[in-house]
């Protein structure tokens, strides 16, 4: 602690509408989220619903009704959000156990656009607070699932570098799917459109998959040409690895990150730079496809085309910066957005590119989302990541809709000098869609036993989005299982815990090259705030020069993190230049911690023999 870099705010401030905002939000999440719990769960924190729920989906979206707990708690929720977030964790896993989807706390198995929606959880309550045992153990026990420690789930070819199948988990790949495991999506699937061309019977872009004979016929396919094998999405699994590593920095995560994006890299290369979605158990590109390229589980054909492909090469391209400080990592992603984008046309003056590929060619042509460059760029902020953004047209345009999942062109604009009133409309928006959910839960009178599996997500008040926008100088993260990427996180020093201090608001104001601008301000009357701020959500970066903005005084520094007491009604504003991604990204705290060494327990569990696995696990 003594080598951390001090400074003092001692120049009174009338409060900016944006800090009173965020305290706010702040208030308002804190409360709207124990009644939130207490609408929806019983006394232990499970939910109160069904007796039953089969087939392999759902406790995703349970997980996903209560993800932005442990968020909100990282930015400066209340101890008993961060409570209620390990509370709901616990319980959502042992109700999902119960039911069936979940076996040693992991999903038994599905796909990693969904495990992705289920551990964001997790990788925020490894930011909440590293030192909880359970979590540790968790984090290497599911790592292991996929870098080949584990006997019983061997989802992972170490010579070939693949995951053996798109659908996997804790019992290992899942190489035949029976019509259980699909029970609970037929009604959903019978409105996309059919996963392939050739299915006897059906020459519809759809098909009814109610119908027991035509279920039989698409499954029978999934079987023999989707379940085994590697796909792209696949990737978003480095998550779990980071997630990992950043508890106890082994080597081998690291190793392991590099290595299987280093594979598909190849593999797309080797397909004259377009990304195979299909890889079989022999490595052949279109193995059971034959010999297609395209047509696999959530690849370029079914179900969403080339959204998913997309969000997966960023994931694990950050990821493998994270890691190594190598922007080139990025590259694979990069290929394929300027991959589509030659092939786009123009549409009604806009530019449009292909997002499927059928046996005749590509299609489903749309607007590229600058979600995907803009995450690129808030990595690198490279100006040919920048120009991939730009090219998207009238940056007044970029994601309008603040309300939007991934509608980060907002405050794209506005830390690079636009859209000064974002901070404003961003957390009123928040403040909105908090009343929106709340009016839902007020007159939500309907049966538990006929709600799906997204009722609760749809009405979960605690929205901190803007709030985690303007106080970490970042992006959402990529839904699907992507980690926070961003210039810096915040803790309290006198409450030894991670999250703003109570009173105190924080802006990233603006982001420049080699830095950006931090606000602070205390907004009590009477005490002051020791607040600690961190370089990157991981410690990634190194603030190489801090200049009070107020003062014009600058000062050297070469710390990950920086001091900063505010006294009462006081503000400060800080440029801090950074070096990024100099440093091993981990979840430790910016102090040291006293506890003794977690070392994993050993788990008793019987010898298995991977040969003698079922098929399916």
């Amino acid at each position: 602690m003594e080598n951390i870099p001090k400074f003092e705010a001692v120049q009174k401030v009338e409060p900016p509408a944006w800090a009173l905002w965020e305290r706010r939000i702040i208030d308002i999440c804190n409360q709207v989220g124990v009644a939130f719990v207490e609408h929806y769960t019983h006394p232990d924190g499970t939910l109160i619903w069904r007796d039953n729920w089969p087939g392999m989906d759902g406790s995703d979206d349970a997980y996903e009704s209560f993800w932005t707990f442990p968020l909100f708690y990282l930015l400066g929720g209340s101890e008993k959000i961060h409570y209620l977030a390990r509370k709901e964790w616990d319980a959502i896993t042992w109700q999902f156990t119960e039911y069936g989807q979940v076996y040693r706390e992991f999903d038994a198995y599905y796909d990693w656009m969904h495990h992705g929606e289920s551990y964001s959880y997790l990788y925020y309550l490894g930011l909440c607070d590293p030192n909880v045992f359970k979590d540790r153990q968790r984090a290497l026990r599911f790592a292991g699932f996929y870098i080949g420690e584990d006997k019983e789930a061997q989802n992972y070819d170490s010579k070939l570098k693949l995951i053996r199948s798109p659908i996997n988990g804790s019992r290992g790949p899942r190489h035949e799917m029976s019509p259980e495991d699909w029970s609970t999506h037929r009604d959903v699937l019978a409105n996309y459109p059919v996963p392939f061309e050739d299915i006897p019977g059906i020459d519809t872009p759809t098909a009814d998959w109610n119908d027991d004979k035509i279920f039989e016929r698409i499954l029978d396919l999934l079987n023999r040409r989707m379940a085994k094998g590697d796909i792209p999405l696949n990737l978003t699994a480095t998550s779990m690895i980071v997630h990992a590593y950043s508890y106890n920095g082994e080597q081998k995560y690291k190793n392991w990150v590099i290595d299987y994006i280093n594979a598909w890299h190849k593999r797309t290369r080797e397909n004259h730079g377009i990304m195979p979605d299909n890889v079989g158990l022999s490595g052949e590109i279109g193995e059971y496809m034959d010999g297609k390229w395209w047509g696999g589980y959530y690849g370029w054909r079914w179900p969403h085309g080339a959204m998913n492909l997309l969000e997966s090469t960023i994931i694990a391209g950050l990821n493998a910066m994270l890691l190594t400080g190598d922007e080139d990592f990025l590259d694979l992603a990069r290929s394929q957005q300027d991959l589509l984008w030659s092939m786009g046309r123009e549409e009604n003056g806009n530019w449009v590119v292909p997002f499927k590929h059928l046996d005749s060619g590509w299609s489903g042509y749309g607007a590229m989302s600058s979600n995907f460059p803009l995450q690129l760029w808030n990595a690198s902020q490279s100006e040919a990541d920048l120009d991939r953004i730009l090219r998207l047209g009238d940056p007044d345009k970029l994601d309008g809709d603040l309300n939007g999942r991934d509608s980060n062109g907002a405050w794209f604009r506005y830390v690079n000098g636009d859209f000064s009133e974002f901070p404003e409309r961003a957390l009123e928006s928040d403040y909105q869609e908090i009343c929106r959910r709340l009016d839902m839960i007020d007159n939500d009178n309907t049966d538990p036993t006929t709600w799906d599996v997204h009722h609760w997500q749809a009405r979960n008040p605690v929205v901190p989005k803007a709030l985690a926008q303007l106080t970490t100088g970042g992006p959402s993260a990529i839904y699907h299982g992507g980690l926070l990427n961003c210039r810096v996180r915040h803790f309290d020093l006198d409450q030894r815990r991670s999250g703003l201090p109570a009173d105190v608001a924080a802006l990233v104001e603006s982001v420049f090259k080699d830095g950006f601008q931090l606000q602070l301000i205390n907004l009590n009357s009477t005490e002051s705030r020791n607040i600690i701020s961190l370089a990157g959500a991981f410690g990634e970066h190194q603030f190489s020069e801090v200049e009070v903005v107020d003062t014009g005084v600058n000062t050297l520094v070469d710390s990950k993190c920086i001091q900063v007491q505010l006294m009462p009604r006081s503000g400060i504003t800080l440029r801090l230049k950074t070096k990024r991604y100099v440093n091993q990204p981990t979840y430790d705290f910016p102090w040291p911690v006293d506890s003794r060494p977690m070392a994993p327990i050993q788990l008793r569990t019987p010898e298995i023999d991977p040969g003698s696995v079922p098929v399916g696990g």
